[in-house]
């Protein structure tokens, strides 16, 4: 039964970054929310993709129960505690990486990524071995550094100037082969599934080239999985689809359940130049986070949750495909998974009410884009009840 309280007024005491919406979420169970009035919405953006397991999942409250039992929330990275030793190894024995570092979000974790590809070119090439290069309709975050690779010219106009040694090149092997063959370039960032760029898969091709580019050129290839890691796929990394494995490997948004953490994940090679004192965070990785982190990794890389996934995301698609075929106000349908991108006519955030106005959630990735981010635990009649809406609000 839902637990009905009032909506308290908006405050103005927020700094005004967001515009949001004006009912207040009150109350989470299984893959709905519930606004102060009672009313509930099927939630297909799971917080931008970081609630996978939905909400009030047992496993994860028993496991924050069971961290805050120990009367240790937080020791700092002075001290060791073991459940950041424990994901790590879980992470470095179900990967390519050797070594991890724990951030709290996605922008720090791609952050640290530069710091660590930078550490390395400059011990393979001095000091000119320090550009990032990035990707066409990337986003990466929006710190100082991630802005200046993020391809958003109205998120970053207002800030530059913007941190040096970064640039941004087309999708296109061809270019890329020049400019990777400068001996100035650390490293290549990618999204395999650029998710605020508007849900794009790259094309298999184009991944395997640059992977193959950039250990013909002595480049470290970073992987940015923030949104399109952690079993939103089908597979455990997006990456595995393609075959191939990077140097680094930036994680964050489903890590813990809706607690910050991301991570950096990393070659033994890559990660050697690092020494004490090069990087660092004070709550990275404590044992709280870290103690859900395990109980997430554990259900996200669970065989039987990845077939799920893989199952119900060939459901999602040919149901969006049916969809664009039978309406002329969808110009295209991207992705795999629960992980999907839908081009339509109308503006995205008219679509956006009239299915928040019918009892889902659903977020944009552009204007005339749609995003579905599904919790991962959700069920095919769920699936079909929030598509149904979704086909409706269309239109």
């Amino acid at each position: 039964m839902a637990t009905h309280t009032t909506s308290t007024p908006q405050t103005d005491a927020l700094l005004g970054v967001y515009k949001k919406p004006p009912m207040e979420f009150v109350r989470g169970a299984g893959v709905h929310l519930y606004d102060a009035d009672g009313k509930s919405y099927l939630d297909f953006v799971a917080g931008i993709a970081v609630n996978a397991l939905g909400y009030g999942d047992a496993g994860v409250d028993a496991a924050m129960r069971e961290a805050m039992a120990t009367g240790i929330l937080h020791t700092s990275n002075l001290y060791r505690t073991s459940p950041g030793e424990q994901l790590a190894d879980k992470l470095v024995a179900r990967t390519f990486a050797d070594r991890v570092f724990y951030s709290n979000s996605g922008a720090e974790a791609n952050e640290g990524a530069f710091k660590i590809a930078r550490r390395w070119g400059r011990s393979m090439g001095g000091t000119a071995k320090h550009e990032i290069v990035s990707l066409r309709g990337a986003f990466h975050g929006r710190l100082m550094g991630t802005l200046a690779a993020t391809d958003r010219p109205s998120y970053r106009a207002p800030f530059r100037p913007l941190a040096g040694g970064i640039s941004i090149m087309e999708r296109d092997l061809d270019e890329l082969a020049v400019k990777l063959s400068s001996e100035t370039v650390a490293a290549v960032i990618a999204e395999p599934i650029q998710g605020e760029g508007g849900v794009r898969v790259l094309d298999t091709a184009f991944l395997q080239g640059l992977r193959a580019l950039t250990q013909e050129r002595n480049i470290a290839l970073i992987l940015d999985e923030i949104q399109c890691g952690y079993g939103r796929t089908g597979t455990f990394m997006a990456h595995e689809h393609w075959g191939i494995t990077p140097d680094i490997l930036t994680v964050a948004k489903p890590m813990a359940a809706g607690l910050p953490m991301g991570a950096v994940l990393t070659t033994k090679a890559i990660a050697e130049p690092m020494q004490p004192g090069d990087h660092g965070t004070t709550f990275g990785g404590g044992p709280f986070v870290a103690a859900v982190g395990n109980h997430v990794f554990d259900r996200l890389s669970d065989p039987a949750l990845l077939a799920h996934v893989t199952e119900q995301g060939k459901f999602i698609s040919a149901r969006l495909h049916g969809i664009a075929e039978q309406s002329s106000k969808v110009r295209a349908v991207r992705g795999m998974g629960f992980m999907w991108g839908v081009d339509v006519v109308d503006p995205a955030k008219d679509i956006i009410g009239r299915c928040m106005e019918a009892g889902m959630l659903v977020c944009s990735a552009g204007e005339h884009t749609l995003r579905l981010l599904p919790p991962l635990v959700m069920t095919r009649d769920e699936l079909e009840r929030g598509l149904q809406i979704l086909e409706l609000a269309i239109g």
